[in-house]
């Protein structure tokens, strides 16, 4: 899971989400994308294990070069990312 940061600009109502969403069903990516609701202007994104990130990173430098971008949780199952928290499989019956 990686988080989008910026100083100065606001991430939410810019339609970077969906900008992202489309380059990755374009390029075939497995991509999860939501506004984080935990903290203030924080874009989420999710990929498989392994999956590299510099293409889907690179896109986004190229929309906003001053974002930043950082990992912000490994090898997570099922993660709900406007929360940044993973689902707890006690929850469920089986």
């Amino acid at each position: 899971m990686y988080e989008i940061h910026s100083k100065k600009d606001s991430l939410h109502n810019i339609k970077l989400r969906g900008r992202i969403r489309y380059f990755a069903i374009e390029n075939t990516i497995n991509c999860l994308v939501e506004n984080a609701t935990d903290t203030e202007n924080i874009v989420r994104f999710a990929l498989p294990v392994n999956s590299n990130p510099k293409q889907i990173t690179d896109f986004i430098y190229r929309l906003m070069p001053e974002l930043e971008i950082t990992t912000s949780l490994c090898n997570v199952p099922n993660p709900v990312l406007s929360k940044l928290k993973v689902n707890d499989l006690s929850r469920y019956k089986i």
